[in-house]
């Protein structure tokens, strides 16, 4: 088995794995997963070249993180040998982005995690919250905990991408460090792209999420709470079929398109059993190896071309 591609992430030093693993699936968040099957989750993930971990202590209401900090310590590898992002600002209870709650937040978040640093924290969905707050508030709160060696490096994380240039405008050089983008570089929305030239000259790492745009382009489809139109589920589902017919998975070849870009140094992807680990890491490999079937590629962006780069305005207000 060949090993996972690592890639540099922004400025920060660190080599992530092209495909990162998305913790949310461990809070069950998407349907009840069992701690040991977590646990043997990532350590297929880890033996296979994943060293990225991301997690949030929204996902399932703090149980994603404990569930990840079980499976890291499950590991039994030395801390260096893997990179953990959490994330601060969003929680069951609501969005509180203030200084207090996010030193509050590093606290338990380490205590669930069973760590004593994390390597980056992000301010979570900051759409939902005040942008000048973030700007003159919250990151500076950031910054004291990386003094402190809580965190390694600063991110922040929300669905429009004008948030990202409204903060980065903002803010000291150098203060952000990576940004997580999600449902904007995929095979229905590509509109991350004219963004990456911005990141790279502000010395900003890009990791990017949701390659099968929160169940879109899968063969179960999107949850019933799903924010797109009904004309993009239509779209989607259309091309589903397509592929389906064809014997072809759209969700390898979803994952492999958003993988394809390498100034994307990581594509984060839910996974909560070992036969996902195994079918996300064979879609990289094989990238690597026979490249990707750019014909059926093709008639999928056809059947997609009237809903392209078509997305909802924020992130989902679910409590």
């Amino acid at each position: 088995m060949t090993k996972m591609e690592l890639r540099r992430l922004g400025n920060t030093g660190l080599k992530v794995s092209a495909v990162g693993f998305g913790a949310s699936p461990l809070g069950s968040v998407f349907g009840p997963v069992a701690e040991d099957d977590a646990v043997a989750t990532m350590r297929e993930a880890f033996r296979l070249g994943i060293n990225f971990f991301d997690t949030s202590p929204y996902y399932g209401g703090t149980l994603s993180e404990k569930m990840l900090g079980k499976g890291l310590k499950a590991l039994q590898v030395p801390r260096s040998d893997y990179i953990v992002a959490t994330k601060c600002g969003r929680y069951k209870e609501g969005f509180d982005f203030s200084a207090e709650r996010v030193r509050k937040s590093i606290d338990e978040s380490l205590e669930r995690l069973q760590l004593d640093y994390v390597d980056i924290l992000h301010c979570h969905d900051i759409e939902f919250g005040s942008l000048d707050q973030i700007v003159s508030e919250t990151i500076p709160a950031l910054q004291k905990l990386k003094q402190e060696g809580k965190t390694r490096f600063i991110g922040i994380t929300g669905l429009p991408l004008d948030i990202f240039t409204y903060v980065l405008d903002r803010v000291p050089p150098g203060t952000v460090d990576v940004i997580l983008s999600y449902c904007h570089y995929g095979v229905n929305d590509s509109t991350l792209l004219d963004l990456l030239p911005y990141l790279k000259s502000k010395g900003v790492g890009v990791i990017s999420a949701s390659p099968l745009a929160m169940g879109l382009l899968t063969e179960q489809g999107p949850p019933e709470w799903h924010p797109a139109s009904p004309e993009l589920k239509t779209a989607c589902k259309a091309a589903v079929s397509h592929c389906k017919s064809k014997g072809k998975k759209i969700t390898k070849l979803a994952l492999q398109y958003s993988l394809a870009n390498k100034e994307i140094s990581s594509v984060l992807v839910g996974m909560s059993s070992v036969s996902q680990v195994e079918e996300n890491v064979a879609a990289v490999t094989e990238l690597e190896s026979l490249g990707m079937d750019q014909e059926t590629l093709s008639e999928v962006e056809a059947i997609l071309e009237p809903v392209k780069n078509l997305t909802w305005p924020s992130g989902i207000h679910q409590n």
